[in-house]
């Protein structure tokens, strides 16, 4: 069953949505045996990154959401979703999951922050998850952090540019994927980015 996992806050109600409008059965869960029963996650974040990681120490589920991804589990982080699987950010000083090594930026002090609104993707490779949406797509961004392209390396699979910052703007590595912008925002070509994560299986 694919689970997503309510941290008390963020576009949860937009993603519910969104795997309904795909006619996908899914579960809301927040606590570590809703993750344990799960085939895939999906991790919604808009807001804070600190009140992310703390809420996930709160419910006690640090430890068993980074022992699902070991373990091979298809994850989704989206927007903070994303950011949390870095080791730390700029905007708390709370530590990340950790699943990759780096931080995450704020955009320049003379940025205007946050972006917000449609912006493109300069898709690297053929990545699972972005197939079918076209070359160089618009989708719908709300960020004022960022992966810097060169924390992401190799598991980029999109790149975006903003305030003169390259910037990971959706990851693949195996069974984790993330989006630094909204597929629930995004209309037809999101839904197909979500489809695209649902239909995904290990080779």
């Amino acid at each position: 069953m694919t689970v997503v996992f309510d941290y008390g806050a963020g576009n949860l109600r937009s993603v519910a949505n969104t795997l309904e409008s795909i006619a996908t059965p899914f579960r809301i869960v927040s606590d570590a045996p809703g993750l344990a029963a799960a085939s895939r996650i999906i991790l919604p974040g808009v807001g804070h990154y600190g009140q992310l990681l703390r809420s996930l120490d709160r419910l006690d589920v640090r430890s068993a959401m980074c022992e699902r991804i070991a373990a091979g589990v298809p994850f989704l982080g989206i927007c903070l979703g994303l950011q949390a699987l870095f080791e730390d950010s700029e905007e708390a000083s709370e530590r990340g999951l950790a699943i990759y090594p780096g931080r995450v930026l704020r955009f320049p002090a003379d940025a205007r922050v946050p972006q917000m609104g449609w912006n493109r993707l300069d898709l690297r490779g053929a990545p699972s998850l972005l197939r079918g949406i076209g070359a160089n797509p618009y989708v719908y961004f709300a960020n004022s952090y960022y992966v810097p392209e060169a924390t992401a390396g190799d598991r980029a699979a999109a790149l975006c540019s903003y305030a003169g910052q390259s910037f990971c703007a959706a990851l693949e590595s195996g069974n984790v994927f993330g989006v630094q912008f909204h597929p629930e925002k995004s209309g037809p070509l999101g839904q197909r980015i979500v489809r695209n994560f649902l239909d995904w299986m290990p080779c």
